[in-house]
């Protein structure tokens, strides 16, 4: 099947070509006739197999031009990086269309962003809590809106957006067409369709939770943090196809802490990127990785699914992520466009049950290898590694204390006196038996 196939008008045909793309993969030309039959839409697909084209490409085929400039296409995602790739690929396809596409996310001045969407915008993307702030002091206008997509809804629910996504579908018109794309579907995701979406059609190209065929999966057991350090310094020196790789770790201070080992060795070919870093810092990062600069880039599950590369090579899973969906996720970073891909997962005896639901929910063993003869083998551990010692501690139990009197004692006869004021009067009557006077008081004569 060619893209000819799905009927696009020819304004998006010729984007198509200029691009290179000929043919639609799997979820989009099994998505394609279900959006434009107006239902709403909940398509399933492993990272890297094109679902940004999938829901873009008949969107912008029922997209109807409006003087007004409103926004009719609205697109959710969770992070900033993955704002910009939706804007790059929807202006790709929009080369030869009079559509507007803006970008919007939090980090940046929001009166900027509030003129440039008051300017005039055909497809807002936007994350939610920009979104949902733009929608509260009345920049983006609702009674236009005609679809709404929602990429990546469990990363969304994951970083805590549950109520901003309530609150935007609330405020948005009742008669709209829903999409929702992701890798894998969780609980909650389906109880927020079943709210808010009209009997979606479920759309599938593959179950939820399988990675993808042409990436090749490789698992190592090893001791400690510095040993996982000292065996990506030996691939990194050691394998020459390793060119473009993403090391994925679970938080903010781990991926500092591993830039630090790395740095010395690897100044001008590496790089950290995370939610603290600054947005200048994280796009910069990117694009010096997109454009071969950086061999490779330490990266946390947050900004990972805004990295959108078909060249990466590898990506490694410095430790296994709590969240076996993650995993899906981290993977699916490489293999993409029919590419081959490999994942290397460094995993201790603390991470083997992580490890452990992780293959159950794939339903696939990872392949175990041995360790290289050349390894250098660490003793010395984190903080978090050394092992705790736990006291048990005994409470003593006091005696009970005897029944005392109070702390103070009682004044004597001679000092509990209390001074009482008596007039002169009464002393003198009291002391002579009568009122005592000086005598009377002479008169003055005349």
């Amino acid at each position: 099947m060619t893209f000819e196939d799905l009927n696009l008008c020819n304004a998006l045909l010729s984007a198509l070509n200029d691009a290179g793309y000929t043919n639609p993969t799997t979820i989009q030309h099994r998505v394609f006739a279900v959006v434009m039959s107006g239902r709403d839409v909940c398509g399933i697909a492993q990272t890297g197999t094109g679902k940004t084209f999938a829901y873009l490409l008949p969107c912008l085929n029922q997209w109807k031009f409006n003087k007004e400039k409103k926004a009719q296409i609205v697109i959710i995602v969770p992070t900033r990086e993955l704002v910009a790739q939706v804007v790059n690929a929807a202006k790709e396809l929009t080369t030869y269309m009079s559509v507007t596409v803006v970008g919007v996310y939090g980090g940046a001045n929001i009166n900027t962003q509030a003129a440039e969407v008051i300017k005039g915008v055909d497809v807002l993307v936007a994350t939610p809590g920009r979104l949902f702030d733009l929608l509260m002091n009345g920049a983006v206008k609702t009674k236009s809106i005609k679809k709404v997509v929602i990429d990546e809804m469990d990363e969304m629910l994951n970083l805590g957006f549950r109520t901003q996504i309530k609150n935007i579908l609330d405020l948005l018109p009742t008669k709209r067409q829903n999409l929702l794309f992701s890798a894998t579907i969780t609980e909650d995701v389906e109880l927020l369709m079943d709210t808010f979406f009209n009997e979606p059609t479920r759309v599938e190209a593959a179950p939820t939770g399988t990675p993808l065929e042409n990436i090749e999966q490789i698992g190592y057991a090893i001791p400690n943090f510095y040993t996982k350090v000292n065996l990506l310094k030996l691939m990194l020196a050691q394998d020459q196809t390793m060119t473009k790789l993403l090391v994925f770790v679970a938080t903010k201070k781990l991926a500092d802490e591993l830039y630090t080992q790395l740095e010395t060795i690897y100044l001008e070919t590496c790089g950290v990127i995370h939610s603290n870093k600054e947005q200048n810092h994280r796009f910069n990062t990117v694009k010096q990785f997109h454009e071969g600069t950086y061999r490779f880039i330490i990266a946390t599950d947050i900004v990972a699914r805004g990295i959108d590369i078909s060249e990466v090579t590898h990506v490694i899973n410095f430790d296994v992520p709590e969240v076996p969906e993650n995993y899906i996720h981290r993977i699916g970073r490489t293999g993409r466009a029919d590419k081959k891909g490999i994942a290397i997962t460094f995993f201790t005896a603390k991470e083997k049950p992580l490890m452990d639901t992780i293959q159950a929910l794939m339903k696939y063993e990872v392949p175990l290898l041995p360790l290289p003869e050349n390894l250098e083998i660490s003793e010395v551990l984190t903080e978090d590694e050394i092992p705790k010692v736990f006291m048990k501690t005994y409470l003593v139990k006091l005696p009970k204390k005897e029944e005392v009197g109070p702390a103070f004692h009682q004044k004597s006869a001679k000092n509990s006196k209390v001074n009482v004021i008596v007039r002169k009067k009464d002393r003198m009557m009291k002391k002579y038996g009568k009122p005592k006077t000086r005598g009377q008081k002479p008169t003055r004569k005349k």
